[in-house]
């Protein structure tokens, strides 16, 4: 299908603005928002397959004959009336970091775009992706600073009916759950509706810790460059280590699949690289922080979409993550999450900083850290346009050096969950694929 690869015709790209008059000005971005790493567009592709049944999926002012570019850009223009720092700009400092959102109205730049094949045609965008990644996500126009841009969107129709939605999301401004709660909001109005959830900014509610210690960028200087695998897992699997963490704890315990697909990725890429046993490896993964900050953010937290959320870190020497169980080494991962309450509310009271050389959320590129994300739970598998919610989801990285596995949701014929990974070097990946795949 190499001809797919220039099938892609953008049509048009504009500015959209919020439908109503909003507040103008600056507003603050928090001390997480303004971490380094966060200085980034965060881009996935959304699948679409046909509604052959779009009529009855939309109600209220929806017009159930507008193709997917026109609903979504009509249902973008009255979300942003509530998120409206999303159409403003990132207001930079004299060294190029993100201090605020000037709330301008400037707009979100969006693309509607047209491919010349299905979506069958081009495997649904399964990897090895038959059209290149470019293609499908929003361009940066002529005269833009890229690194002020808060939202760029790119809705590219299929000849099948299909269509992709392809973003690209500033960190700064949101984190994961936060971006699918706005994508949401627009699925809600493109369907005729009301957003369910109400949007809150509530940046002040976030610590700001005098002297915690800052990280840089992670660089891939003398890093590996590692190989993606993308694995369907299926829900017998996913059970049947869950009925042996249950058995080892008296039938009374639970582990969730997030839990044993990780404890399972850990070990099998802890063998597969062939680290020495004395040789400490570790596993970080982020872990939602509103319930902490219920008392703080309003509404105990509900609505909103800025970064709230904190690393969990747990290590192990590599002797004992290769040769433990997937039961003991979801043990590890559960005692690190029970260790995040107390460690947050550390780091938020300053406790944990540059004295101690601690950053929780420092990204390296150290061989021996595997950085896990769950976006099974973030909200994006639910957005739902009129045309049912999406086939699946592609979360993209341009960072080939930093050792990542990221949980999604899997096809709708498919449950259990799918597994995207790019952790070990080529020579390791079947030593690795072999090992997942083994259910002793």
């Amino acid at each position: 299908m190499a001809a797919a690869a220039k099938s892609i015709d953008r049509l048009a790209a504009r500015r959209v603005v919020p439908a109503e008059p909003t507040p103008a000005g600056p507003l603050r971005l928090s001390w997480l928002d303004r971490y380094p790493t966060q200085m980034a567009l965060i881009e996935s592709l959304h699948v679409f397959k046909p509604a052959p049944d779009r009529a009855v999926a939309v109600s209220g002012d929806a017009d159930a004959s507008a193709s997917p570019a026109k609903t979504i850009e009509k249902a973008l223009a009255k979300a942003l009336v509530s998120y409206y720092p999303l159409a403003g700009r990132l207001v930079l400092s004299e060294d190029g970091a993100q201090q605020a959102v000037d709330c301008s109205n400037a707009g979100v730049w969006f693309t509607e775009a047209a491919a010349a094949c299905t979506l069958e045609d081009v495997d649904y965008l399964e990897a090895p992706l038959m059209i290149p990644k470019d293609e499908l996500l929003p361009p940066t126009p002529a005269g833009e600073d890229e690194r002020a841009l808060v939202l760029l969107v790119q809705v590219t129709s299929f000849a099948c009916g299909g269509f992709v939605v392809g973003f690209r999301f500033s960190h700064a401004v949101a984190d994961g759950p936060g971006a699918a709660q706005f994508m949401n909001a627009i699925g809600d109005l493109a369907r005729g509706g009301e957003p369910s959830m109400e949007p809150q900014w509530g940046r002040d509610a976030i610590p700001d810790p005098a002297g915690a210690l800052v990280g840089g960028l992670p660089t891939p200087d003398g890093a590996k460059r590692l190989e993606y695998l993308a694995m369907d897992i299926s829900a017998d699997y996913i059970n049947h280590f869950k009925a042996e963490y249950a058995a080892a704890h008296g039938g009374a315990a639970w582990c969730s699949a997030f839990e044993v697909l990780i404890a399972k990725a850990w070990r099998s890429r802890t063998r597969a690289a062939g680290f020495e046993p004395d040789s400490p490896v570790h596993l970080c993964f982020a872990m939602n922080a509103r319930p902490m900050l219920g008392a703080t953010l309003a509404r105990g937290g509900a609505g909103f979409y800025g970064n709230c959320y904190y690393i969990m870190r747990v290590s192990a020497p590599a002797g004992k993550v290769a040769g433990s169980s997937v039961t003991e080494v979801v043990k590890i991962i559960k005692d690190g999450k029970r260790r995040m309450p107390a460690e947050f509310a550390r780091w938020a009271a300053g406790d944990m900083g540059a004295a101690d050389g601690v950053d929780p959320y420092q990204i390296t590129s150290d061989y021996r850290t595997l950085l896990v994300s769950d976006w099974t739970r973030l909200g994006f598998a639910e957005v739902d346009y009129g045309w049912g919610p999406p086939a699946h989801v592609v979360p993209l990285t341009n960072l080939d050096y930093i050792a990542t596995c990221i949980l999604v949701k899997p096809w709708a014929h498919k449950p259990g969950a799918r597994l995207i990974t790019q952790c070990v070097t080529p020579d390791r990946v079947a030593a690795f694929h072999e090992g997942m795949l083994d259910m002793n």
